[in-house]
């Protein structure tokens, strides 16, 4: 392991055994805190979540930008803060972090007898929703996480994931889609981040006017195993209750091929998740590059 690999997973190690003992006020203002300094500094991450705000909101003026960005650092550190301190938190704490609008669109797929697919953009505190889901509604799930470097730090958010209900399988390695296509044969609950994809094989759908790359995933395995896609969007407030919207379902078109059906789906779903963006851009915590143009071609990737 790099030197640069250990410091990464000393930190994290240090956040989540440090700032979940922290009274709940005393991580927020800590996390606004760092926020606002990070974004002072202006490093690329928080330079690029300008640049993608600046396509969100088109139009707006440097100054709007700088107070989105701001923004946006502050709502990604209430993400971390909150995700630090979960562990920590009681059964009655989560059940009360979360509200959600128009739930019933899971809960009767999932009383159908149909397994049921939630995809989320990277708004607000996706692992908080995920909590709720398993202990509010007593509902366990399957979910895919990247696989990150250093390879501790990886077993850190698998362990730490596993530790709030779900099950967690490796992004890499081939067989996550086989798993996740049994869970939902089975009537089971799959939830995927799918506004960014990893792959490089994802299907290209208009975002936010221009061309972006969106994972297939979530389209095949509906189509593949008859189970309801169901887009979700989330966002905070002024409150310590993060908000959420469970969207209508992505139908599977009646004809077309596999991949026409898919490009359609999946188009579908940038379009649920533009609206939940577009509504609440500063809860968007998307610090990379994302669209095509902004690319790099020699690499291909972010």
């Amino acid at each position: 392991m790099s030197a640069q690999d250990r410091l990464t997973d000393t930190l994290y190690g240090l956040g989540w055994s440090t700032v979940k003992k922290l009274p709940e006020p005393v991580a927020a203002r800590l996390g606004r805190t760092i926020a606002d300094l990070a974004w002072k500094q202006r490093g690329k991450g928080v330079q690029r979540l300008e640049s993608n705000y600046a396509r969100v909101v088109p139009g707006a003026s440097p100054e709007r930008l700088a107070e989105l960005s701001r923004a946006g650092m502050r709502s990604y550190l209430r993400y971390w803060m909150e995700s630090f301190r979960l562990p920590a938190w009681s059964e009655e704490r989560v059940k009360a972090g979360f509200e959600a609008k128009d739930l019933h669109h899971l809960t009767e797929g999932l009383a159908a007898g149909k397994g049921v697919i939630l995809a989320l953009p990277h708004l607000a505190n996706w692992d908080l929703a995920g909590a709720w889901v398993t202990t509010k509604l007593g509902i366990p799930f399957t979910t895919v996480a990247e696989r990150l470097k250093p390879e501790t730090l990886y077993d850190r958010f698998v362990a730490y994931r596993e530790g709030l209900g779900m099950e967690v399988l490796p992004h890499s390695g081939g067989t996550a889609f086989g798993t996740l296509a049994r869970r939902l044969r089975d009537g089971g609950l799959v939830c995927l981040v799918a506004d960014r994809d990893l792959s490089a094989s994802g299907v290209e759908v208009e975002f936010f006017g221009d061309t972006a790359r969106m994972p297939a995933g979530p389209a095949l395995l509906a189509q593949q195993t008859g189970a309801l896609l169901l887009p979700v969007t989330l966002w905070y407030d002024d409150s310590p209750v993060m908000r959420g919207r469970v969207h209508p379902p992505v139908e599977v078109p009646e004809s077309g091929t596999r991949a026409e059906k898919t490009s359609v789906m999946t188009q579908a779903l940038a379009d649920a998740f533009a609206t939940g963006i577009a509504d609440h851009p500063e809860d968007w915590h998307m610090l990379q590059r994302l669209w095509l143009a902004d690319l790099d071609p020699a690499k291909g990737s972010p």
